[in-house]
């Protein structure tokens, strides 16, 4: 269980990083919105990575939760930020998805 729940923690964090960037593209209230989504993200994600720690070993579950945040958020960049998608760019995304697998693999 404890394996979910920093999953979505992750994924929560590729949340709020992604709310960053919209924020940071808009203005006004819409930006505020982002903001907003912002606060409720990170605040998501602490929690949930305060819960999972409690559990798996803390530097297992920090790697894992920023490779999540790093690969989610990359992503992201590419799929709705129009980031380039260069082979290096895919090559080192697939590298860091092979670090995570590799943690989980080799942590009890």
């Amino acid at each position: 269980m404890s394996w979910l729940i920093l999953v979505i923690a992750g994924l929560f964090e590729v949340a709020f990083a992604s709310c960053l960037g919209k924020a940071k593209a808009t203005t006004g209230m819409e930006s505020y919105w982002w903001y907003a989504g912002f606060v409720v993200s990170l605040t998501a994600s602490m929690l949930l990575l305060m819960k999972a720690i409690q559990e798996l070993p803390i530097g297992t579950a920090y790697a894992v939760w920023t490779g999540i945040g790093a690969v989610g958020t990359a992503l992201v960049g590419i799929f709705f930020f129009k980031d380039p998608a260069s082979f290096w760019r895919v090559f080192f995304i697939m590298t860091l998805i092979g670090s995570i697998v590799g943690l989980k693999a080799v942590s009890h």
